[in-house]
């Protein structure tokens, strides 16, 4: 690998935390462009998804959020299939996440959730987000229930 390549190796594995040779992949069919191997490893990140989208999801955790004001409050069941996983501070921090969204947002359910753009960056939608842990962490993972309550 060239030095230039290598750099680049470097800045994707930090930003998508992906293997090395997946990125090196990527950048080589995309010729060495850094937002074209981006885009193809979120493909790749779809497909690896959807082959995981029928495994069992018997491990997870819950997560609440209470807004400041105290008047509303969410709760989110994020599901995964190992408690490995359920342990994971990217995935603690994505269950976190989906609570501030559901309080925020209000979807009526998980569906209407997964459909959102994501209120941390809303250029992915909640379901983009999941399915590249789940292409990071090459497990299935799903939204269980989620409840909002305000006063």
């Amino acid at each position: 690998m060239e030095g230039n390549l290598i750099e680049k190796v470097k800045q994707l594995r930090k930003e998508l935390g992906l293997g090395i040779m997946e990125i090196k992949t990527a950048l080589e069919k995309s010729g060495g462009d850094k937002k074209k191997a981006r885009e193809i490893l979120r493909e790749e990140g779809f497909k690896k998804a959807e082959k995981k989208a029928g495994r069992e999801t018997g491990q997870g955790r819950i997560a609440t959020y209470t807004h400041s004001n105290g008047k509303i409050g969410s709760m989110v069941e994020l599901l995964c299939e190992t408690d490995f996983v359920a342990r994971n501070e990217e995935f603690i921090n994505l269950a976190k996440d989906l609570c501030l969204q559901v309080a925020a947002m209000a979807p009526a359910n998980a569906a209407d959730l997964l459909k959102q753009e994501f209120i941390k960056d809303p250029s992915k939608s909640v379901d983009e987000l999941i399915k590249a842990l789940i292409a990071k962490f090459g497990e299935n993972i799903k939204v269980g229930q989620i409840a909002r309550w305000e006063i």
